[in-house]
Formats: structure tokens, C-alpha cells, sequence
């Protein structure tokens, strides 16, 4: 049987008492790409401290929720499979972390830690591998620079370096591109799609022109829960993505790229 990186089955959260997310079913396979649009406020972000396991369901139902195929796991053995790459992870690393070299951001993945401490103990294997992760992401010339001195797109290559450091199954990536300009923006997708050759892609955003060719499976959030969820050429349409974003938009794609050619 395939496995499945997430398997939930009839899931509520709700905060105070305030429903939040509501009768959500997903299962995503290794080996699948997936995006997971919905307008802001639609419960992304909640939906990835569930997968994080920063949340937990509260609900009287009977419902689901496995990972890797497994109920419980730790924080730290949960980061060895699944790399989650959130923008306020970014931005702690941006205002707490600016002191850290490039090299230093990746070896930090070992240990979870924003920065390196006299404690931490690293092997030679460890050593080498967080420089093989800078030359895949193409970052190796900036080894030594600061954080404080990169531009948005390096710190983001970094942050996913930290977690690429354990070879993780799958990646969870929320808006990946934001704060990128259009040149930096194509160049870490080009970067995505790479990394999509060896670990499975989970965007959670609301930018089309994030879903990259490599993406095959769409989940649609709307309403608090998930409103339709196939194949990228069944689901991703103007009618579909209008009903979720409450406005009349004309979606197209060329050259692999989706965009919204027309809003009213």
C-alpha cells in the first residue's frame, strides 16, 4: 500500500469555542505534489500547525489523523520527515537570528535551534552534508554571509536548507514567494522544482503562480473546510477558484504558469 504522508479523516478544530476548520479529509501519498489554495483567513495556516502537530483536533467525533502513518510522533523525529517552512520562521530568523552565517542557519537543522551553541556537537558527516545542502541550493558563494545581509530569497533557500539537512520525505511550504521580486520569485521556483525531484511538495497559498508544472493535485479551502480536492486539470479553473475567493476571476495559464488574467 502507498504511504501516505497525511491521512486525516473527519477533522474539527475550532478556537474558543469557534469553529475553525471543519470535516476535513485529506490523504496525500509519497511522491505526490500538491497545492492547497484558499483565501486569507480560508484556515491554511491553521491547517499546517495540524500537519506541524501544533494543534491537535478538538472535536466529540470520531476522526483520524495520522502522519507518515503514524498517530503520535515527537516534534524533532516529525522534523526528520517532514520539513515546514512557514514565513514566521523566516521573519524569527530575519529579527533573532541576523547574526548567523549562511552555514550556520543550515547546521542549526541538527538541533532546531536559532543558532549554533558551544553544547551542540557536530560530525564530520553533518559537516559536509550542510555544505552539499548549500551547493544543491545553489547558495555556496554566500557560506559566510550574514543573515542580516542577504535579500529575502537567500534567507528563504536557507531556512529550507535547515531542514533539507535530514533528507526529509516531504516538504510543507507556505507562500513560498512572498517578499520575492518577479527575477527572484522564478528562481526559487526553479529552486522548488528541483528539490521536488526528491521529496514530496506541499504548497499552502493563495499565489497561482506558485502551483508549478510538477504540482498534480489541488485542495481547494473554502467555507472551513476543503471544497473540492482532484487533479490539477479538474480542479483548477476559473468557476472553482471564483466560488473560493468570492469574486468573478478568470484564471489562465501559459507556459505551465497559472495567473489571474481578469477580477471583478
Amino acid at each position: 500500500m502507498d504511504e501516505k504522508i497525511i491521512d486525516f479523516e473527519n477533522i474539527y478544530v475550532s478556537y474558543n469555542v469557534k469553529p475553525v476548520l471543519e470535516n476535513i479529509n485529506l490523504q496525500i501519498k509519497l511522491g505526490e505534489h500538491w497545492a492547497i489554495l484558499g483565501q486569507n483567513g480560508s484556515g491554511k495556516s491553521t491547517l499546517i500547525k495540524l500537519i506541524s502537530n501544533d494543534l491537535y483536533p478538538n472535536t466529540k467525533y470520531k476522526f483520524k489523523k495520522e502522519l507518515f502513518g503514524q498517530k503520535i510522533w515527537s516534534i524533532f523525529e516529525l522534523k526528520k520527515n517532514l520539513g515546514i517552512i512557514t514565513n514566521d520562521l523566516h521573519n524569527y530568523f530575519s529579527e533573532h537570528g541576523n547574526y548567523l552565517s549562511a552555514y550556520e542557519v543550515i547546521l542549526s537543522g541538527y538541533y532546531s535551534s536559532i543558532g549554533i551553541f558551544k553544547h551542540q556537537d557536530f560530525t564530520e558527516e553533518q559537516y559536509k552534508r550542510a555544505l552539499e545542502v548549500l551547493e544543491f541550493l545553489e547558495i555556496l558563494d554566500i557560506k559566510d554571509k550574514k543573515v542580516q545581509h542577504m535579500s529575502t530569497g537567500q534567507l528563504r533557500r536557507c531556512v529550507i536548507g535547515r531542514a533539507l539537512v535530514h533528507k526529509p520525505k516531504a516538504f510543507i511550504l507556505d507562500e513560498p514567494t512572498v517578499g520575492l521580486d518577479i527575477k527572484a520569485q522564478d528562481s526559487f521556483l526553479k529552486i522548488i522544482r528541483k528539490l521536488s525531484k526528491y521529496s514530496s511538495i506541499i504548497l499552502v497559498t493563495h499565489h497561482f503562480e506558485e502551483v508549478f508544472p510538477e504540482i498534480d493535485n489541488i485542495a481547494l479551502i473554502y467555507n472551513k473546510t476543503i471544497y473540492k480536492q482532484g487533479k490539477k486539470e479538474d480542479i483548477l479553473n476559473s468557476q472553482n477558484i471564483s466560488k473560493i475567493f468570492d469574486s468573478k476571476i478568470e484564471l489562465a495559464c501559459e507556459n505551465n504558469r497559472y495567473y489571474v488574467k481578469n477580477i471583478n
